[in-house]
């Protein structure tokens, strides 16, 4: 890494917290996405920007003070893994409300970053919000507040999707929903967007009932937040066979060979301990992840024994192909495979579309005179599908940027053809340790210059560094698929 990309980590770390109603995940240099000393302007839904609507990215952070690594409340909470962070020597950081680690002890960034990419890292993400959604309404409800073919998803397989705003269609968070039965639902939330998320399904679950028989079954809807449950990512090439060895096998019924999951599906399986025993319940393991590599995410339930997850975190580290890793590596990783990071790419002022997001919405739902269609903001989404060089005023795109000073979150996006005029805003940005220190960054431009090669500029400390649109991601998945 680079002392400029570490030094900017570590300030960034150290950034002191701001209140923010908007964050999630919010990531912002300094609790800001402009200097400090230069207030956020606060700019009208529609007001012109770059001859665009106003009403993405740019705005969407501006008006979220909120550091990458900073909280929105003063008192940290701390997740059940906190004690074995510590005992890692990790760098802990206040995000989405809890004390999170940064980076260990016995790896920086970089190294941390390049161990994902070609061993296996483990990541605690426990302060993402767990839910299970059941009973006769569920797969309705999900159908209407998200754009997604559930009644097509088949049981012990996931998709990602999107909660959608009423009217606007705008993200509200992006979420992972993974069908366990016929009506059975589980799916994970931001833990920045925890109280919006609550509120919007509160005020959803109530709409649904009001509008259906109470007596009727169909009105039917038990929805859990899952708060004693940690939840662990192990990702990279190496995780398939660091799980497998530790797969409680012989079970009756149960397949306990993970060459038959493939991405986007999950089991609930058994671990054995060295010392003969197993978790008291089987694990609900999905074959998913945020970095682009093979990877799983393993629930564990905590409420019986709190320091279960502990043991399995342990179980997984006594591999020598495993070592922890923490937020730095976690969002290097995400931008290098072109994935969204909600307060950034995506936010309530985005629709899917906009993001290039477009194909979360089912096949099956993009037929206006069709019921199937009736989901929140498909009067604004459906139109965006089916005509985007008319509907959508800007896209997001990948930028590969000149050697130099990397171009982060907030930096315009200018076109050289034009006199520079801002044609855009960076909203990720820094150099890509795969890549060996190349410069990437996403961010969103007006619609005609998103096209693969074309040649714009970003400002970066008063300077204009060319930029090359390029296509997401700059780092192939690696997900298994059999």
């Amino acid at each position: 890494m680079k002392p400029s990309t570490a030094r900017f980590l570590l300030r960034r770390a150290n950034c002191p917290s701001a209140s923010s109603t908007l964050s999630l995940r919010s990531f912002s240099r300094c609790a800001y996405s402009v200097p400090p000393t230069q207030p956020a302007p606060v700019v009208a839904r529609n007001s012109p920007r770059f001859g665009v609507p106003v009403h993405t990215r740019a705005n969407a952070v501006r008006l979220q003070p909120g550091s990458r690594w900073a909280s929105t409340k003063s008192a940290l909470k701390k997740t059940q893994l906190y004690d074995l962070h510590v005992a890692h020597k990790a760098k802990m950081v206040p995000y989405a409300g809890f004390s999170m680690p940064l980076q260990y002890g016995d790896m920086s960034h970089l190294e941390s970053h390049i161990w994902t990419r070609t061993k296996a890292s483990l990541f605690d993400v426990s302060h993402m919000v767990q839910h299970q959604l059941r009973g006769p309404g569920a797969r309705a409800l999900l159908e209407k507040i998200t754009p997604s073919s559930l009644s097509s998803l088949k049981d012990d397989n996931s998709t990602l999707s999107c909660l959608l705003e009423e009217g606007t269609g705008g993200i509200v968070d992006d979420t992972v929903i993974t069908r366990l039965g016929p009506e059975s639902f589980y799916f994970v939330t931001n833990a920045g967007r925890r109280e919006e998320d609550l509120a919007f399904l509160t005020k959803e679950i109530e709409a649904f009932r009001q509008s259906h028989d109470p007596d009727a079954r169909e009105s039917v809807i038990n929805w859990t937040v899952l708060e004693n449950r940690a939840l662990l990512a192990l990702q990279g090439p190496a995780s398939a066979a660091v799980l497998q060895s530790v797969v409680t096998t012989g079970e009756p019924s149960i397949d306990s060979d993970l060459s038959s999951l493939h991405f986007g599906q999950c089991r609930s399986l058994h671990l054995s301990f060295p010392d003969g025993s197993h978790t008291p319940a089987r694990l609900l393991i999905s074959r998913t992840g945020y970095t682009g590599e093979d990877g799983f995410e393993v629930s564990i339930p905590t409420d019986q024994n709190p320091k279960l997850a502990d043991k399995v975190a342990e179980l997984f580290l006594s591999n020598p192909d495993v070592r922890l890793a923490g937020l730095a590596a976690r969002d290097s990783l995400r931008l290098e495979s072109g994935m969204c990071l909600y307060g950034h790419e995506i936010s309530v002022a985005t629709t899917p579309p906009t993001a290039g997001l477009g194909w979360v919405v089912g096949r099956d739902r993009r037929d206006p005179s069709s019921p199937a269609s009736a989901f929140n903001g498909s009067s604004v989404i459906l139109p965006q599908l089916a005509s985007p060089a008319k509907m959508l005023k800007e896209r997001r795109v990948g930028l590969t940027v000149e050697a130099g000073a990397p171009a982060r979150e907030g930096a315009p996006i200018v076109d050289l053809a034009d006199g520079n005029a801002q044609v855009g805003v960076v909203t990720s940005g820094l150099p890509s340790p795969t890549l060996g220190g190349t410069n990437i960054a996403m961010g969103y431009v007006k619609s005609g210059l998103h096209k693969k090669g074309t040649e714009l500029g970003v400002l970066v400390r008063k300077k204009v560094r060319k930029a090359t649109v390029t296509p997401l991601p700059w780092v192939p998945p690696k997900f298994y698929k059999g």
